[in-house]
């Protein structure tokens, strides 16, 4: 009859003495308890640690049964364990530590897996005042031959195959270097008689390291549930290390050039197409065959100082730098820019500001902050207002408008660009660009004695400030003198009324139909095209309004302070197609399995490389290759057996 574990004795021997429980000065180990599975653990000894002697001692049982804890005897060495005290506020850190090397455990073991326990021990830490127990920590140690420690990792140079002829990572499930990870069948490192215990839960796919599939047009490859039955006659006859998965991923090669700055640069390949006359949205080229380049800012907010300039795009941006890796650029005003397909050289005209007030532009931290604004001007523009294209709207032009009710009746549409806390008193107008949908919005300030009906009023005040317009442009270059000249009148729909309130608003802190969104919609077409460039047009402009019901935020109380009411406004350009798509036929709705955008196998792109659709080569090369095979189709069906059988019958 086996003994019992001498932990649970040992546990209740101290709780029926009470020295498991807190003692003189509420001094108490915390936990008091451990459970030991590795090499060091640790716990706090808290209460009055003044004048306090922390010891160690190694309990053997005899019949089971534990010995009397006693705090005569102090050790801070016992064996093969240490201890450490480390002072804390208001606390102790005491841990304890096995001083041997867990090698040998390993190496004792013949199965890295097995069930029995390698260290079987139980501690006591004690600590006393004048060889007086106050507490008492017990620990008891059970610690297992770890796999990890079974094999020594190799300490080679880690060489890293070539991707190119065979993958990268062979076994993704293999972990734990120098040891053997569990279910993953692929580990070098797992004996042969340690996979033995998870053969049958292996892990599969790619993570259990298949990491190399059969392609499924291989002909050995097994045929996938639902494919066609004529797929075999189809299939590819190559080994299997010539796979699709390998080879077109990375070169593996690595720079070892480190930069200072976090510039990314861009159009690395110059491709001048200056020659044949600018488009909007090409690079500009200067004499030198290089882009022409100011700083820019990207999508994700970071500063590009090698970024092109694009042809009749303008932008306003604002860069931040760090002051060491800054440069200033002298040859921005002596570059010289190619004028295109008329020839010639122009000059940008570069224009300094330079700030009095450095404080708002250099930070403590050593950041400088500049503005770069880019704006293309027609040259016989004069003191005209700048078109919008000519004659369709270019993109991220600002729309042309007209107000009829005014004497300066030339204007364009708006959103915001809120500042600063984000108030709709401090928001700031930006003209609507054609083509590019936007949102913006502002908070307006309501207090908690608001009357609805003034809210209302000036929720429509600040939205229809965005639109004081009667007349969008059709095109880019509508004459604002001659309202015939393809104007088109805003159409407001679903006009807001500040009316009275209804009964329902007659509570404080609450208002009904309050207008919080503009939704501005405006419908474009392609009108044709001038030199091959397509030329858009503004079909007709809708606004409509959006109400919701506002109601005062409050905390625990609703103090006097003003709440935040939001207003948003957004635009959104639709595109109306010049010409209905031809509907679909019966044949095509039916029989799906003809359609090449449903289905894997395109019969209609049966003869594809001699189509106008196959850019691969020309068209030349194509056709040739072609009469190639359709040559060698007709030498063998010469040279086959029935046609020799005929041959020699007609002899």
């Amino acid at each position: 009859m086996g003994l019992s574990p001498p932990a649970p004795l040992l546990l209740g021997l101290l709780l029926l003495q009470g020295v498991v429980r807190p003692l003189w000065g509420d001094l108490v180990f915390i936990p008091s308890v451990i459970r030991m599975s590795g090499p060091a653990v640790s716990a706090s000894l808290v209460g009055g640690t003044e004048d306090v002697t922390v010891s160690l001692a190694l309990l053997q049982d005899a019949e089971g049964l534990l010995p009397v804890p006693s705090c005569g005897v102090l050790s801070n060495e016992t064996g093969d364990w240490s201890l450490t005290v480390t002072p804390r506020v208001d606390s102790l850190e005491v841990t304890v530590r096995l001083k041997r090397d867990l090698q040998w455990c390993a190496s004792n073991e013949t199965d890295s897996f097995s069930e029995s326990p390698c260290i079987v021990q139980t501690l006591l830490v004690s600590a006393s005042h004048n060889s007086s127990c106050l507490a008492h920590l017990l620990i008891q140690v059970e610690i297992y031959a770890n796999s990890s420690l079974a094999h020594n990792a190799s300490e080679n140079v880690t060489v890293i195959p070539n991707q190119v002829y065979q993958p990268l990572g062979p076994c993704p499930c293999n972990l734990t270097a120098g040891a053997c990870d569990v279910r993953c069948c692929c580990d070098q490192e797992c004996s042969s008689t340690l996979t033995e215990l998870f053969r049958e839960a292996c892990f599969t796919g790619v993570f259990g390291g298949d990491v190399n599939p059969a392609f499924d047009r291989l002909c050995s490859a097994p045929p996938a549930p639902g494919v066609p039955d004529w797929s075999p006659l189809l299939c590819v006859q190559s080994p299997l290390a010539n796979s699709p998965f390998l080879g077109y991923f990375h070169r593996g090669s690595a720079s070892s050039r480190q930069r200072t700055s976090v510039d990314v640069y861009l159009h690395t390949d110059v491709k001048d197409v200056s020659d044949f006359g600018y488009k909007q949205g090409d690079p500009i080229m200067t004499v030198d065959k290089a882009y022409f380049t100011i700083p820019q800012v990207s999508l994700a907010g970071q500063c590009l100082h090698s970024a092109p300039v694009a042809f009749l795009q303008n932008f306003d941006v604002r860069c931040a730098t760090h002051l060491e890796v800054y440069q200033e650029r002298d040859d921005i005003v002596n570059v010289k820019i190619k004028n295109g397909a008329i020839g010639g050289i122009v000059t940008p005209k570069v224009i300094y500001e330079e700030a009095t007030d450095l404080d708002k532009f250099i930070t403590s931290t050593g950041i400088i902050s500049q503005r770069f604004t880019v704006k293309f001007l027609s040259y016989n523009s004069g003191n005209e207002k700048e078109s919008s294209g000519n004659p369709g709207y270019q993109l991220s032009k600002p729309i042309r408008a007209l107000n009829t009710n005014r004497m300066n009746n030339v204007t364009t549409l708006h959103l915001w660009q809120s500042a600063g806390r984000g108030l709709c008193t401090s928001a700031t107008f930006k003209p609507i660009l054609f083509g590019e949908n936007a949102l913006s919005g502002c908070l307006l300030e309501v207090g908690l004695h608001e009357n609805c009906t003034q809210l209302r009023e000036n929720a429509v005040e600040l939205l229809g400030s965005l639109i004081q317009a009667t007349h969008v442009a059709t095109r880019g270059n509508s004459d604002y003198r001659d309202l015939g000249d393809g104007w088109l009148e805003i159409i407001r729909a679903d006009t807001p009324d500040t009316g009275a309130d209804p009964s329902v608003s007659s509570m404080n802190g609450f208002c009904p139909d309050i207008p919080a969104q503009l939704s501005i919609r405006i419908l474009i077409s392609d009108a044709g095209a001038v030199e091959g460039i397509t030329q858009q047009e503004i079909l007709g402009v809708e606004t409509r309004f959006s109400s919701v019901s506002w109601q005062f935020q409050c905390g625990l109380t609703c103090e006097e302070k003003p709440d935040l009411a939001p207003l948003s406004a957004s635009v959104q350009f639709i595109k109306i197609p010049a010409q209905l798509p031809r509907p679909l036929t019966r044949f095509q709705i039916n029989f799906t399995e003809y359609d090449c955008n449903r289905n894997e196998v395109c019969w209609p792109q049966l003869l594809y490389p001699v189509t106008q659709y196959y850019q691969g080569e020309p068209c030349s090369q194509c056709v040739a290759k072609g009469l190639l095979l359709v040559s060698f189709f007709i030498l063998a069906v010469f040279l086959s057996d029935p046609w020799t059988r005929m041959c020699k019958a007609w002899s």
